[in-house]
């Protein structure tokens, strides 16, 4: 929805910016995807329609702030996905949390399966890309932000290792989405010492970003980032340049998640589940419609 909050003037070369961001926009929103203000940087970067800088960035955000409280812009386009409330359930009846449960009723959909597996990413910033995937999937979405905390890394080996112990001898496997630069590269190595230092043992594979990736779709680069502890044995084996997984379009990052998990999962044996589940549904809803009646 646009809404004016403000009067502003625009020079001629920022409205044509204006209308190519909700160009992209409303490619996003046709696939179901909001952007975050990254994601519509690296777009209009890869188009080369501005340079990949830290001005450049800055320049943007201005540019869709005003964009917006002048009413050019949609305001649910752009989503910040750290800022985000919190706040109770509720609903106007019993009918409403009937709805609800009905829509969030699943069985264990990886019982039986021969492997558990989560699905992981470096960045909340593409949060909202991944979601719908690991929901339809019924995977667990975990935001790694880096390097976690210890607290967060322990809770993970033990939610890894219950699905071990519930499910038989099965695989644990992790996919995992990041940059590709100095921390980025390293961080599957920690993350696979630390989960099995707390005694998890899995596999853990790194989706994106990988160098195939970069030489296949040609994301803009950035400079290697000099200062970190990992620079001097990244650039020499992969140069000066790094990329960061965001640069990816997401109707691209969806293609490689979804290969990824379905090589992983006996779709079969994972329908049968979902049959239950509707016959589950389908059971609730009459006998609440005939307490509904009384």
């Amino acid at each position: 929805m646009k809404e004016q909050f403000r009067e502003i003037k625009f020079r001629a070369e920022s409205l044509e910016r204006i209308d190519l961001c909700n160009e992209i926009i409303d490619d996003y929103l046709g696939q179901g995807l909001r952007l975050t203000l990254r994601q519509l940087y690296y777009q209009l970067v890869s188009r080369d329609v501005i340079p990949n800088s830290e001005k450049s960035y800055k320049s943007l955000g201005g540019l869709v702030s005003d964009a917006r409280l002048a009413g050019l812009m949609d305001w649910s386009a752009i989503e910040d996905r750290v800022r985000q409330p919190k706040r109770a359930s509720e609903f106007n009846n019993l009918e409403e949390l009937v709805q609800a449960a009905l829509r969030s009723y699943r069985l264990p959909r990886w019982k039986g399966q021969a492997a558990y597996v989560e699905l992981w990413v470096e960045k909340d910033a593409l949060a909202g890309v991944l979601w719908p995937i690991a929901h339809e999937y019924h995977v667990v979405l975990m935001v790694n932000r880096g390097y976690s905390s210890q607290s967060a890394m322990y809770e993970s080996a033990e939610r890894f290792k219950e699905s071990f112990e519930d499910d038989g001898d099965r695989e644990l496997v992790l996919l995992y989405l990041g940059d590709h630069d100095p921390s980025g590269e390293d961080m599957v190595r920690d993350v696979k010492e630390r989960l099995e230092m707390f005694g998890a043992f899995l596999r853990v594979e790194k989706l994106a970003l990988t160098m195939d990736q970069v030489r296949q779709y040609r994301p803009p680069p950035n400079p290697a980032k000099i200062t970190d502890s990992r620079a001097k044995a990244y650039i020499e084996k992969y140069g000066d340049k790094s990329w960061e997984v965001d640069a990816l379009p997401p109707e691209r990052l969806s293609r490689i998640i979804r290969q990824a998990l379905d090589a992983e999962v006996d779709q079969v044996m994972m329908n049968k589940i979902k049959a239950q589940e509707e016959q589950d549904k389908d059971a609730l809803r009459k006998a609440v419609a005939k307490i509904m009646k009384k």
